[in-house]
């Protein structure tokens, strides 16, 4: 049961997955500090360093994952330094590898490395989220492609587009997240193996003086780790601007995320597509006819937290003085698992509200009956100068009757009024035919339903094949 005494990170309790809270937690980072330190040993051992023995390799690969987390508390005390409390746990519980624990090494060998693996990790997990996002807005374009609808600019009514086609615009947002995120995964560098200021000066000691030796030795550790890439200079810590870098990513994609659910809060408060909404669901503790779009204000709402600390990582990356200063410690200690967690949450949320989105066509099309006249003005002054009417004449004329057909709505009329207007004057010189060919939404939507079919098949189809199968975990969503 929670402790209800003390504070608990909303994160953790109300809306990350299970993988990523894993990913994240104590035990997997120490438990990678500990694979580091046995990297390390290992590829010591096979250049020559004959003070690391085969016993006491043998026991640190058997105490990788036992962490005894009381001693390490104990030992924390005594030190005030969380790495040595961690590099003397392991020393006990591997007695045999206790004189080579670390040997060469400075903290940021742990610290760094790890965190760099667990973004690589935690950019990975959040791929498999985006997949499964998109795969939801797949669909959903391919069942709306061609129904017509308003599309907006400045908040304003403009030509039509279709329900489909708008979906393809969050869609193409995620792509190119995706590609950043693959692009970033791809490339990142490890810190390596590099020693106290970077210099690689102990290590240098170790190997009396053997330059390649050296170099060989960060190789090994890079390559046991999975890594392609190394940083080929840094001070004690790598740079922070990588920090901002994966964050970047991080953050662009929550900024995605957050224009989708922007979309939908206005689609809703308009009643044409509305968000999930289940049996018992409550919307307001007063109001009980409400149905508030709650899991696309949550995305709003984690996004904009998650943008700010993209801010807050490129910041730390320009006071880190010479080859490095500690004020980052407890920032990054925050900063970079909640950027990774607030995402992963919305993400879930996301996918959910692209799996279960409600499309109400009927509103939809009335609203588009209420502004179709007026985006047909166009073609109704050439159907007038084809008839023999006079162009500015036509102009004018349709412009009086859309001025006061749109005052009448505003003033409670029913409907666009605007095309019998137009019939009921024998100086327009349209036709019923004329005006009917106009009345048809299809005709405004352009190359949409078209650009959407384009769109799935040249590029989200792709991405979704060499996806692997399957999708993640089912999370219930919390409020």
């Amino acid at each position: 049961m929670t402790d209800a005494t003390r504070y608990a990170s909303p994160l953790a309790e109300r809306y990350a997955s299970r993988a990523m809270l894993e990913l994240w937690s104590p035990h997997e980072r120490y438990a990678l500090w500990r694979r580091l330190w046995l990297a390390l040993a290992e590829a010591q051992r096979e250049l020559g360093a004959t003070m690391v023995t085969d016993e006491g390799l043998a026991q640190m690969r058997a105490h990788l994952d036992d962490i005894d987390f009381d001693a390490v508390a104990a030992f924390e005390r005594r030190f005030r330094h969380d790495v040595m409390a961690h590099v003397h746990a392991f020393g006990a519980a591997a007695p045999q590898a206790r004189a080579f624990i670390h040997l060469g090494a400075t903290s940021a060998f742990v610290t760094d490395n790890a965190d760099l693996i667990l973004m690589r990790r935690g950019l990975q997990l959040m791929r498999v989220k985006i997949i499964a996002v998109l795969r939801a807005l797949s669909a959903f374009a391919r069942t709306w492609r061609d129904e017509p609808t308003l599309s907006y600019t400045h908040l304003q009514p403009a030509q039509l587009t279709t329900v489909g086609k708008r979906a393809t615009l969050w869609m193409q947002d995620l792509v190119l997240d995706l590609a950043d995120l693959d692009r970033r995964v791809a490339t990142l560098p490890l810190r390596g193996v590099k020693g106290t200021t970077g210099t690689q000066a102990s290590f240098l000691a170790l190997f009396d003086g053997d330059d390649e030796k050296v170099r060989r030795l960060e190789q090994l550790v890079v390559r046991r780790l999975g890594f392609d890439h190394v940083l080929p200079v840094t001070g004690q810590t790598y740079t922070r601007k990588l920090d901002a870098q994966v964050l970047g990513v991080v953050s662009g994609t929550a900024a995605s995320a957050a224009k989708f659910s922007a979309d939908i809060r206005m689609l809703q408060s308009f009643g044409e597509i509305e968000e999930p909404f289940e049996r018992e669901q409550i919307g307001s503790s007063a109001m009980a006819y409400k149905r508030n779009p709650m899991r696309s204000e949550r995305v709003a709402s984690l996004a904009r937290f998650v943008i700010s600390l993209e801010e807050n990582a490129n910041h730390t990356h320009s006071v880190q003085f010479f080859e490095r200063t500690l004020d980052d410690s407890a920032n990054r200690r925050l900063v970079i698992p909640e950027s990774f967690l607030s995402t992963d949450a919305i993400l879930l949320l996301m996918a959910n509200i692209a799996g279960g989105l409600e499309v109400h066509p009927a509103r939809i099309r009335r609203r588009v009956m209420d502004e179709l006249p007026f985006m047909a003005t166009e073609e109704l002054i050439v159907a007038s100068v084809r008839a023999g009417g006079d162009r500015q004449a036509a102009h004018e004329r349709i412009r009086g009757h859309s001025l006061a057909a749109a005052q009448a709505m505003k003033d409670g009329a029913e409907r666009n009024d605007m095309l019998d207007r137009l019939a009921a004057d024998p100086s327009s010189g349209l036709s019923s035919d004329d005006l009917r060919a106009v009345s048809d939404p299809a005709r405004y939507v352009g190359r949409a339903p078209r650009q959407v079919d384009e769109f799935l098949r040249e590029v989200v189809d792709p991405i979704l094949a060499a996806a692997p199968a399957g999708a993640p975990d089912a999370e219930d969503l919390r409020v």
